[in-house]
């Protein structure tokens, strides 16, 4: 029997509910049409759903400015639509968690509203004041930090855009107001919650200015450029200086430890999980979040098997030194605000071999395993050509900042923010090879223009039907993952760590023991695991290549590229 929490043995699926089904024909996605979706959720093989905030918000930031902590944006329906959508999940037996904003609200928030209106209100301190602004501090997505409001002829702060205005978290009204809509939705029944940006929740508090010789467009234009050894060197060393007395400040520990007092008043384990690679969240194993995000493993340009090898020993270590208890992995590849796993990591030679091994690390590893809607089917990021097509405020900002303060043509300004904008990995899902892939009636504009595609192949339709296709592939991996105690329980043994071609590992439980070995290149290798099991009974278990199941010796042959899951039986 499992001893392990359901969120330890779940695979996770990110749905951005703008872009994943609709409903009522409106062009944006609803959860009438992300509930009439869960049977296929089901049948692809996941245990629980991350939701991207689905509340009322003006969308500047795609709904990470919110406006209501405890309402439905009325695009995607109505708090009954939300509690309906639920109930059918939790009936399939998927959990669902939401995103909670704690940094910032939107300036429509009724909060800001009374905030921002006089010096004395009620409201007065809930948000980050100043009658000057105090330092050059940037905001992250489009420029000066800090912005003027004749209302109380006074600044405010906010780290995202002017629109997302920061709460004041040393307020303990502030804290009791959002305490009390984090449990409105745990009264409703959600399993927990995914944090966005936790790290930006306070600030140094002396204020100390940056030292970087440029804004933020200028950064962006200076990364863009850079190319020498030297040039990439300082970009690096730049970012870091821009921002970092405006991220990772103390008080987060604190407050992490009272939202998890808060979840643990209820039943069914409800979870945390961090935007944020900071394994210290995790407190002593028992006190703060449940998971943090092992982003390193994604901060690479090519996932090569010494690279793997590396994240993992460092990663594992540090988790099994927390105090308590060891903390436990969450791997992940790719999400709403980076190019998808296919582009960022494929190859033009090699994307579909590529896409199964990426698939196969993921859900593999040691850990919780997070994927996005639309990676089971190989989407890929798209190019907008037109800025009048850029929904992303960051992109759009970006745009008409490089055109109009440094000369940028404007052809070369939207290639660079077709690049840069979030939008090109946040595209409507593609469910069948027809007028806008199915996602909303033919006749109808998408919120963002639908990938063309989806007119090869790349669909649910058209790959439900194809025995050898990446969604078949994912729900064949998915099942053996669930029918497998090592794989979705197992203790992580690294080998050959010294082969530069391929990744092996040992998962280990009381049951059951397997070998992966995940192939990154483009021949065939002959391997030797006689020492390793020179007396035991080998037996394939999973395949991305063609290869005869059944017993197997230590000595056997990978193809390229090759998938490749075997159960070890010693005795």
């Amino acid at each position: 029997m499992s001893n392990l929490k359901w969120w330890q043995t779940a695979v996770f699926y990110q749905i951005y509910p703008r872009s994943f089904a609709d409903g009522n024909g409106d062009g944006i996605g609803d959860f009438k049409g992300a509930t009439e979706k869960l049977d296929y959720l089901v049948a692809l093989g996941v245990d629980a759903i991350w939701l991207s905030p689905h509340f009322p918000s003006p969308n500047w930031d795609c709904g990470y400015d919110i406006s209501d902590y405890r309402n439905v944006a009325p695009e995607y329906g109505t708090l009954q639509d939300f509690k309906t959508f639920l109930d059918e999940s939790h009936k399939r037996n998927i959990r669902v968690i939401l995103d909670l904003v704690l940094n910032h609200t939107s300036d429509e928030h009724p909060w800001f509203i009374e905030s921002k209106s006089s010096r004395d209100n009620p409201k007065a301190d809930w948000y980050v004041w100043a009658d000057t602004p105090p330092n050059n501090w940037q905001s992250c997505f489009d420029g000066e930090a800090w912005t003027y409001s004749p209302e109380r002829d006074q600044f405010y702060y906010h780290y995202f855009m002017k629109q997302q205005p920061d709460l004041n978290w040393h307020n303990p009204k502030v804290k009791k107001a959002m305490w009390d809509a984090v449990r409105f939705w745990l009264d409703i029944g959600v399993d927990g919650y995914r944090l966005d940006a936790i790290g930006t929740i306070f600030e140094d508090p002396d204020l100390t200015p940056h030292t970087v010789p440029m804004n933020l467009a200028e950064l962006r234009r200076f990364s863009e450029l850079a190319q020498t050894p030297e040039d990439l060197k300082l970009k690096d060393k730049y970012w870091e200086d821009m921002f970092k007395n405006q991220w990772g400040q103390g008080g987060v520990h604190e407050l992490m430890k009272e939202l998890r007092g808060i979840l643990d008043e209820y039943d069914g384990d409800r979870m945390l999980v961090g935007e944020d690679d900071n394994i210290d969240y995790i407190g002593n194993g028992n006190d703060e979040l449940h998971l943090v995000f092992n982003f390193p493993l994604m901060r690479t340009e090519r996932l090569t098997p010494e690279h793997i090898r590396r994240n993992q020993e460092e990663r594992l270590k540090q988790l099994a030194a927390l105090s308590k208890v060891p903390g436990w992995p969450c791997n992940t590849l790719g999400n709403h605000d980076c190019s998808r796993v296919y582009t960022r990591f494929g190859s033009k030679l090699h994307g579909p071999e590529l896409a199964r091994l990426h698939a196969a690390l993921v859900l593999t590893l040691k850990g919780t395993p997070f994927l996005y809607n639309g990676e089971e089917i190989g989407m890929t990021d798209y190019m907008l050509t037109d800025i009048s097509q850029v929904k992303d405020t960051m992109g759009s900002w970006y745009y008409h900042a490089i055109v109009t303060d440094m000369g940028v043509h404007p052809d070369e300004a939207m290639v660079r923010t077709a690049e840069m904008t979030r939008d090109k990995n946040r595209t409507p899902m593609q469910w069948l090879n027809g007028p806008n892939s199915g996602f909303s009636p033919a006749h109808v504009n998408t919120w963002l223009p639908v990938n063309p595609n989806y007119r090869d192949g790349i669909n649910v339709m058209d790959q439900e039907k194809n025995p050898s296709s990446l969604l078949n592939y994912y729900k064949h991996l998915l099942r053996v993952r669930r029918e497998s105690h090592a794989l979705r329980e197992g203790e992580q043994v690294s080998l050959h760590e010294s082969a530069k071609d391929y990744v092996a590992f040992l998962r280990q439980s009381d049951e059951q023991t397997v070998l992966v070995v995940l192939n990154f290149s483009e021949n065939t290798l002959e391997l030797d695991f006689t020492q390793e099991f020179k007396n035991a009974k080998m037996k394939s278990i999973f395949s991305s290549a063609e290869r005869r199941t059944g017993e197997i010796n230590p000595k056997f042959k990978v193809s390229p590229f090759e998938v490749f899951i075997t159960e070890i039986n010693r005795e």
